[in-house]
């Protein structure tokens, strides 16, 4: 039973994130080319990664991943910060813009909100267990990743 949920929440989860994608790749407004938002959505994911970090995450060179994000910043998705820690790099983060563009945020918040309205305050903090675990058992590279955080 166990296994049969965690199975579908996967794949609706990634088939959710293809069909925005691709309803977002259809947007000729944005200028965004399917790489660049997976890009995009990679940084988000990472939270502020380096230049580094995100070519090693992707399996990238440095200089193309340098390409891919230089791109994200001239159309205004993504934005460099210098690093308070080493002047040498700068950390990524996607914009409000693209924020607004992907819409996630709002659609997790509307979906915590109706979960919060549906079950008691306890029942809310024993279910967030699981989902944690399964994170942490299916997508050990979002575990590492936070980790580095």
């Amino acid at each position: 039973m166990l296994e049969q949920i965690v199975k579908t929440a996967y794949k609706e989860f990634t088939l959710r994130f293809y069909h925005e994608l691709f309803a977002q790749f259809q947007d000729q407004e944005t200028g965004l080319s399917a790489a660049e938002i997976f890009a995009a959505e990679a940084i988000r994911a990472l939270g502020s990664p380096t230049v580094n970090e995100f070519a090693d995450f992707t399996h990238v060179s440095t200089p193309n991943a340098a390409y891919k994000i230089n791109s994200l910043v001239r159309k205004g998705y993504v934005e460099k910060t210098r690093s308070a820690q080493d002047k040498r790099e700068y950390l990524l983060r996607v914009t409000q813009k693209y924020e607004t563009f992907c819409g996630a945020g709002d659609r997790v918040q509307d979906a915590v909100a109706r979960i919060r309205e549906r079950f008691s305050p306890e029942e809310c903090a024993k279910s967030g267990e699981m989902p944690s675990a399964i994170s942490q058992e299916l997508l050990p590279l979002a575990g590492e990743a936070h980790k580095a955080q």
